[in-house]
């Protein structure tokens, strides 16, 4: 994923030192390089945020049984 980034971050880069002006050249960079490729590359990599906030629910649950667990089995039983 991130080789095509680069990829293309290398043709704008490119196209933006062949404008005329320098500021030409800058925006040319920006908003055919950086802006497009920041918004695929964070799109691309929500399927990751979704599995890695899942895991840290995931574990976080399991901690939070294990606690409960250890407390219940410390505790006395009442006497009669």
């Amino acid at each position: 994923m991130y080789i095509v980034a680069i990829a293309w971050i290398y043709v704008v880069f490119m196209m933006a030192i062949t404008e005329t002006s320098v500021v030409a050249g800058i925006m040319t960079f920006l908003l055919y390089g950086v802006l497009p490729v920041t918004i695929i590359v964070y799109v691309m990599g929500s399927g990751r945020r979704k599995r890695k906030r899942y895991a840290r629910e995931m574990q976080r649950r399991e901690e939070l049984q294990k606690s409960q667990e250890v407390a219940a089995s410390t505790e006395r039983p009442p006497e009669a």
